[in-house]
């Protein structure tokens, strides 16, 4: 061993022994290799020492007089805050007797003098490391159990967050096939009480199981395969979704990829969705009391005037023609002048409900244009299929038979009807359509009226 090393503070010893020479001998080789070491000839002078400042290791002599080194370690042992302080005999009792009775009241080593300074410092050395190790795995074991105290705290926070939560929680793992490595199903590994309750199962009898993809076929088979991609691909999913649950049926989930799997969170919008289906069927009446014609019940200006340029619009791209009938009740004014107009009303109510029987595809439209004049929108229908479609008014109407006692046409309420169809053109104004179709209604009266006429 060599005693010339480096020095630096290696540990601090205590050395407990009457004689002088040994107390010299043994503290000047433990200073000349970095040790602090302090030194007392007496028992009692020991047990004060340590309680001012705790030793690593007491290097304690055993015969002495008043208090002998057995009754200062029984001391020590017998002390809480001072029993790990490890004890190291140096003696000249070689009897196994008294090396028994030292080890016996908790002595950790024995040495025997006469002794060779470099076994001193061995067995020394021997120990402060064992002390050093356990003082490590002390730490670590605090440090363990702080680890353990705020992982038992954060699932404390987690267990209180999942079970109070109104939400749906859950996190998802994917099941793999062996083979191919695509994702065959998800086992749950965290559910919380508001999921297992949807699927009318407790959490005991999910956690671990493969329950989606058959819980997914009751509402949405695409939903399973949303749900691969983000595992897949690590984007993220929310989606509106409808099942029925008790008093609930609408739902919203927000799923983020987490691991080789996902977590989902899951929202009751029932009362959020029912307002909004309830506002969305609100709005669509009211538009629908916006484009109707309060007496007739057919589309109003402003819903043909909108439809007409939309359907404008499309057909000049896809050059597909569009047709246009404007009719006009005969003598409409004779009538109401003789029958009044509560009957001039009903007059006009049942000519709009021909129009909305002769008139029924879904892109066509019929409308009251204003006062006695109605219109009828025919996209991609052509001239020759515009004519056939103002013969059936014109007919379904004489069918009516409603009487027209001052009219010089017929004893019935008849129409005027003028026909324009024509390719749309962007260059070209969608009013031309109009003008020619109001042309031939006024050609259709100088003719005679109760009759068609075309300009095109």
């Amino acid at each position: 061993m060599n005693l010339n090393s480096g020095i630096e503070n290696k540990g601090n010893i205590l050395i407990v022994d009457d004689l002088l020479e040994n107390l010299q001998l043994l503290s000047n080789a433990l200073l000349k290799l970095g040790y602090t070491v302090r030194s007392v000839t007496s028992g009692r002078m020991a047990l004060k020492t340590v309680k001012v400042k705790r030793p690593d290791v007491i290097l304690l002599d055993v015969k002495m007089p008043e208090m002998d080194g057995y009754q200062v370690c029984r001391a020590l042992k017998a002390d809480a805050e001072l029993r790990q302080i490890p004890v190291i005999f140096i003696s000249a009792l070689d009897d196994v007797f008294d090396k028994v009775t030292a080890f016996e009241l908790g002595a950790i080593d024995y040495i025997t003098k006469p002794f060779q300074i470099e076994e001193v410092v061995a067995r020394l050395e021997n120990q402060l490391t064992i002390q050093r190790q356990q003082q490590l795995l002390e730490q670590e074991n605090i440090k363990r159990r702080e680890a353990e105290e705020v992982l038992y705290q954060s699932r404390a926070l987690l267990a209180s967050v999942l079970n109070s939560s109104l939400d749906g929680i859950a996190a998802m793992q994917a099941v793999r096939n062996p083979e191919t490595g695509e994702i065959e199903d998800f086992r749950c590994l965290v559910v919380n009480p508001v999921i297992a309750r949807a699927f009318k199962r407790s959490r005991e009898e999910m956690i671990g199981k493969l329950v989606l993809k058959k819980f997914l076929n009751n509402i949405d088979l695409e939903l399973f395969n949303r749900f691969v991609n983000i595992v897949e691909t690590g984007e993220s999913l929310e989606h509106d979704f409808y099942y029925e649950s008790g008093k609930s049926c609408w739902f919203h989930f927000v799923a983020v990829k987490l691991g080789d799997g996902f977590s989902v969170t899951i929202r009751d919008i029932t009362a959020r969705k029912q307002i909004e289906l309830a506002l969305q069927d609100a709005n669509k009446k009211l538009e629908e009391l916006a484009n109707l014609d309060g007496l007739t019940q057919v589309a109003n200006r402003r819903c043909f005037n909108n439809r007409f340029l939309s359907e404008w619009q499309r057909l000049a791209r896809e050059n597909q023609p569009l047709s246009l009938i404007l009719l006009d009740v005969d003598k409409f004014k004779s009538y109401n002048d003789y029958y009044g107009h509560l009957a001039g009303d009903d007059c006009l109510i049942r000519i709009g409900q021909i129009l909305q029987k002769v008139v029924s595809r879904p892109t066509d439209l019929a409308a009251r244009y204003g006062g006695e004049e109605f219109v009828t929108l025919l996209p991609n229908t052509d001239l020759e299929g515009g004519i056939k479609v103002a013969q059936n008014i014109q007919q379904e109407i004489h069918n009516l038979a409603i009487p027209h006692a001052e009219s010089d046409v017929k004893e019935i309420v008849t129409v005027s009807l003028g026909i324009s169809s024509l390719i749309p053109r962007l260059e070209v104004q969608p009013d031309t359509l109009v003008a020619y179709a109001d042309k031939a209604l006024y050609d259709a009266k100088q003719q005679g009226r109760d009759r068609w006429s075309t300009n095109c």
